[in-house]
């Protein structure tokens, strides 16, 4: 009885030292500020255009789909035209994201899309506009965009695309193989991502040492509660994110640092600042190499995933895409020069350096850049939507171990 009385208090006595220092077992986080720059703007040096007449992840409004207007057969227009229209990548990526197109057919076609070189042998003018126009209107789940409805081109040019289309009678032929995405090998990252030469996000493993000792406004640093980093954390990021009961959502690790750093030090790190990201890079680097185990147990996280889940089949945007599409429906073949993974193996290398814009992305940014490539509106990163998807797209690549920062194009 004297033992267990003896232990009783220490532990008493630990848990209020603790207190005092602001360590307790459940973690503090502000519950009230946003984790991220509000209002919401969009990055400099992307696309400024909003679409706000069409489907974001948080809200419904792109138009229904369309009945095709009645147009003359054969199908008059300008084929050289629409081979321009075709070919022209700032509407839409072009079609040659997705198809190749015959002999005239550019570098690196994509082969999401079947193969049009003889489209003009076996499709009829009316058949080819109105699946042009709106092919929902044959298959709803169709990952071509519904190019008419939703105004990317015009009546007149469609008909043009139509008119070059039925000149499609002969096999593509490609001078170099790698412009044949039959033939076009699979890419594969052999760059160390942990040589400091090689990948220049090894600097924020740097840069976060000193920010872990550095005195927030409330006299408090990261050591203040954690004076073993690579001790207090060498697993802690391979089961976020986590979903948080106070908060009602998944927290990631992104999140939790912006939100633990202001309710512990008073330190306004808010999502994708340099802090942030230097950070949340060197917390998972202390824990690369421990398998990722998300944890999906209770109701608020199966109720996420499911979110999550559904989230990622949700038609957005002009294009009107889904995360599905690509890496689903479109996985292990190319658009335009670009592979399309599938989801498993997505996430383990996130943040990453992406060597096309010279910075480190976190994988909530990634997500913002998939909306508006596709011309959907994003959201702010601390998004419920994002957090979602996030909590079950980690959660596929389970057992696969971390591996950050990561190096990608």
């Amino acid at each position: 009885m004297k033992l267990k009385a003896l232990v009783y208090r220490s532990c008493i006595l630990l848990a209020a030292a603790m207190a005092a220092a602001g360590c307790t077992k459940e973690a503090q986080l502000d519950l009230k500020a946003p984790a991220s720059a509000s209002p919401w703007t969009r990055y400099a040096g992307w696309p400024d255009r909003r679409w706000d007449e069409f489907n974001t992840l948080a809200v419904d409004q792109s138009p229904p789909i369309g009945t095709s207007p009645k147009v003359e057969s054969p199908i008059e227009g300008d084929p050289t035209k629409g081979m321009e229209l075709s070919f022209d990548r700032s509407r839409g990526g072009g079609c040659m994201a997705c198809h190749v197109m015959g002999p005239q057919t550019p570098e690196q076609p994509g082969n999401v899309g079947p193969d049009l070189s003889m489209v003009g042998t076996y499709r009829s003018d009316e058949f080819l506009f109105n699946y042009m126009y709106d092919p929902r209107t044959q298959n709803t789940r169709s990952i071509m965009p519904p190019w008419g409805t939703h105004g990317s081109f015009t009546v007149d040019e469609i008909k043009d695309i139509v008119a070059f289309m039925k000149t499609l009678t002969q096999p593509a032929t490609f001078k170099d193989p790698l412009d044949d995405p039959a033939q076009r090998p699979v890419p594969k990252e052999t760059r160390d991502n942990l040589d400091e030469f090689e990948n220049p996000a090894m600097d924020a493993v740097e840069r976060a040492k000193k920010l872990y000792k550095e005195t927030g406004p409330d006299g408090k640093s990261c050591d203040s509660c954690h004076e073993d980093p690579a001790k207090a954390f060498a697993t802690w990021a391979a089961s976020m994110p986590k979903y948080e009961p106070r908060l009602k959502k998944a927290l990631g690790v992104e999140e939790f640092v912006t939100r633990h750093a202001l309710a512990t030090t008073g330190s306004s790190w808010l999502m994708q600042s340099e802090e942030n990201l230097a950070v949340s890079v060197y917390l998972r680097y202390l824990a690369n190499g421990t398998p990722i185990q998300v944890n999906l147990e209770g109701a608020g996280a199966k109720e996420a995933v499911e979110r999550g889940k559904a989230l990622m089949q949700r038609k957005i945007g002009q294009l009107n895409f889904a995360c599905v599409d690509c890496h689903q429906v479109g996985a292990n073949r190319w658009i335009r020069g670009q592979w399309l993974g599938e989801y498993r193996g997505q996430t383990p290398h996130f943040p990453t350096w992406r060597t096309s814009r010279h910075e480190i992305w976190d994988l909530r940014k990634r997500m913002q850049w998939c909306n508006v490539a596709i011309r959907a509106n994003e959201l702010p990163p601390d998004a419920q939507q994002y957090a979602d998807i996030e909590l079950y797209l980690v959660s596929l690549s389970n057992g696969l171990p971390l591996d950050v920062p990561g190096i990608r194009h």
